[in-house]
């Protein structure tokens, strides 16, 4: 049985929760470095990972991992690899990759060694001088950090935030990965009541709902391994009759709110692209007046920020009005993201726990308040 070095690129600050999920999955030889995970694994694993993983960006299959100080390097560490073994005569390959700290800084120089050293191998083995490169697409991926290389296959296609529900989002989404981060860390399982009051296009209440019904991310879209000669077709469906075996049906109290009713709108109309429409209820109210939904309960939120001076201002006194409205929210654990430095201040309250998370290069914290114990 073919086993392969897999890795899970992820935001900086979700590796560990990345890497408790391959667990729960029953990943082998789970190992977390910054910014990815990398477990082992055969087909099944790559099929499985791919439609499973809530919170990393893709699943890429590592090729070979080799020091590279020159051109030269790169082009012979990328030529000893057997491609062949993975790309067909009219596979299609491109490259894409980052080097960081090395001696080789000029990325679109090194997409062209590797493009041009995979061409050499894969034309010197199938015995032609020019590759028509016209069927499935075996994305190449290369890394370059501290002069070591890394090279990849890219098993997912399209980054696996990309839930196929989202065809329209508002300012500054959140990523569903991210999103799905904050339902993690909330502890959130379908028990309890679920608020996000700013719900903007509803990505965290879907991700909710998804959690609760322990429904597979990747259910309703495809990969890009998917098409490859050398995985059978029967591994995915097997993946996907699991993914269906596993989903819980229940009822479950899951609320977004926001003030725009154009958010609400798209909100709607995402939920339903994403089959849980039924699972959430949507309403237009302003968070920093309206009642509280319930006695006690689950708050996981973006609320608005700005980068701009006028627009960090705004988000300052939406950050007093939370906090003076929910003052007296104290059955409710909250988990609220923001990038402002000073939110504790802003809301009037220091948090019970706060985990320093990147929303794409933006550096935010995960404010945690819990109930005090009286």
């Amino acid at each position: 049985m073919k086993q392969y070095t897999l890795c899970i690129p992820c935001l900086f600050g979700l590796e560990g929760l990345v890497g408790d999920e391959l667990r729960r999955l029953g990943m082998e030889q789970v190992r977390v470095e910054d910014r990815r995970v990398y477990f082992t694994g055969g087909d099944e694993a790559i099929a499985r990972a791919n439609l499973f993983c809530r919170m990393g960006e893709r699943v890429m299959l590592q090729l070979a991992r080799f020091e590279v100080h020159s051109f030269e390097d790169l082009y012979q560490g990328v030529k000893a690899v057997a491609l062949e073994d993975l790309i067909p005569k009219d596979g299609a390959f491109p490259v894409k990759g980052y080097s960081l700290s090395s001696q080789l800084h000029s990325v679109p120089d090194c997409q062209a060694i590797v493009k041009k050293a995979a061409v050499d191998r894969l034309g010197a083995h199938y015995g032609i001088s020019w590759l028509p490169e016209t069927g499935n697409t075996y994305q190449l991926r290369f890394s370059i950090m501290k002069d070591v290389c890394e090279l990849f296959l890219d098993t997912s296609g399209q980054s696996l935030h990309k839930r196929g529900y989202r065809a329209v989002g508002n300012d500054a989404p959140l990523h569903e990965t991210m999103a799905a981060a904050m339902v993690t860390l909330a502890h959130y399982r379908g028990r309890d009541f679920f608020w996000d009051p700013f719900c903007g296009s509803g990505t965290i209440v879907i991700e909710a709902a998804l959690i609760a019904m322990n429904r597979a991310p990747g259910l309703n879209r495809g990969f890009a391994a998917q098409n490859w000669e050398t995985i059978p077709k029967s591994v995915w469906q097997q993946a996907r009759e699991e993914a269906k075996d596993k989903e819980f049906h229940g009822d479950y109290r899951i609320l977004g709110t926001d003030i725009d009713p154009n958010s609400i709108g798209i909100a709607i109309s995402n939920a339903k692209k994403a089959g849980v429409s039924k699972l959430i209820e949507f309403r237009e109210a302003d968070a920093t007046r309206m009642s509280l939904p319930a006695e006690r309960g689950v708050i996981v939120c973006n609320p608005p920020y700005g980068e701009r001076m006028m627009e960090q201002r705004s988000a300052q006194r939406l950050y007093r009005a939370m906090g003076k409205h929910w003052r007296f929210a104290n059955q409710w654990n909250k988990y609220i993201i923001s990038s402002e430095p000073e939110f504790e201040y802003y809301f009037g309250a220091q948090a019970t726990k706060k985990r320093k998370l990147y929303n794409g290069r933006l550096q935010c914290n995960v404010y945690m308040y819990y109930p005090s114990k009286k």
